[in-house]
């Protein structure tokens, strides 16, 4: 469901999706509420946290269904836009996730509004957007993009994307043709170029994680260690992989941190059904989803689906993980 809300920079589309604690999502730079859910693996990411919080996600000011006619596009307003999504959503205390552009955001909001923040996540981003490439190139890339959003969109495919496919860089040039006008595009992309909040991330007081891929070709990793290191108490989390896009290529070790990091600052903690407890202690005996099915007298398919939403519940991936998490849970396997 689209809900709207006013903000100074007029009608902000917004959703809310999945159950449990709030988390303001913002994925940075030109969005699309539908259109990024058909993108890559952007649902997949998503149903990692919707299971546990409820994910409020919104269009920035000019973008997808926003107001677009005749919107204030500074960094400020961007904030304030933010802050009215989460106001519209009745969430008076929330963890907010920021990639890229929406970093910055996040970070604004978080030095800003301390009592609002429960937990900071941050992505790919950095603390000044003057850092991200030489004024020539910066100004180049602003230029293309408004002279010709088509030739501009192929030319940021490559810098966010390493080797995507022809189909992929289509279906990303077309999100972004979607989600805002040339001019929108521009604008916000020089915005955060002149952007800095260098000065905002020591005030940062809320528990806070910086993640960022090693080989970010966007972001040079070395931006990401900056933020972490200016922010009290911050952890930096590099993470596998070459592209910018925190939904596509290698997404899961990004998604998992994230969740552990949530799940530690007071998240919900998972709870398993009686039978699915049952399940896991199998498991952490050793046992095949066969030998599992013989010994509840279950059907194995029975027993894999079990597995299955252990793994789901738990956001892990492997046998060996559901046995150091019961280990540390649940006092039946603890005790042996």
């Amino acid at each position: 469901m689209i809900r709207y809300c006013a903000s100074p920079a007029g009608r902000i589309a917004w959703s809310a999706t999945g159950s449990g604690p709030p988390l303001l999502f913002d994925p940075g730079w030109v969005t699309h509420l539908t259109g990024h859910l058909d993108l890559f693996d952007y649902s997949a990411f998503l149903a990692r946290l919707t299971g546990r919080w409820t994910v409020i996600r919104y269009d920035k000011p000019g973008c997808g269904l926003s107001d677009r006619d005749g919107v204030d596009l500074s960094f400020d307003s961007q904030v304030a836009a933010a802050m009215a999504v989460a106001d519209a959503a009745g969430a008076a205390r929330f963890a907010m996730y920021g990639a890229s552009q929406g970093g910055q955001i996040a970070a604004a909001i978080a030095a800003r509004h301390p009592d609002r923040i429960q937990a900071l996540a941050l992505y790919g981003t950095c603390a000044d957007g003057a850092d991200l490439a030489p004024p020539e190139v910066r100004e180049s890339i602003v230029a293309l993009v408004r002279a010709h959003w088509g030739i501009g969109s192929k030319l940021l495919t490559g810098i966010f994307m390493t080797d995507p496919s022809a189909a992929d860089a289509e279906d990303f040039g077309r999100l972004g043709r979607e989600g805002a006008t040339a001019q929108v595009a521009a604008d916000m992309l020089a915005t955060y170029y002149s952007t800095s909040v260098r000065d905002l991330l020591p005030q940062i007081t809320a528990p806070t994680t910086v993640l960022h891929r090693e080989q970010d070709s966007a972001t040079r990793f070395k931006l990401g260690r900056e933020v972490a290191a200016l922010i009290p108490g911050a952890a930096l989390v590099p993470l596998p992989g070459t592209g910018h896009l925190f939904y596509y290529g290698d997404w899961q070790p990004g998604a998992d941190a994230l969740v552990s990091f949530l799940q530690g600052t007071g998240g919900p903690q998972p709870r398993l059904t009686p039978r699915e407890l049952e399940v896991a202690r199998l498991v952490c005996q050793g046992m095949t989803d066969q030998a599992i099915a013989s010994t509840l007298t279950i059907a194995p398919r029975t027993a894999a689906a079990h597995v299955e939403n252990i793994r789901r519940k738990l956001a892990i991936r492997s046998r060996a993980q559901i046995a150091a998490w019961m280990t540390e849970h649940d006092p039946r396997t603890a005790a042996r």
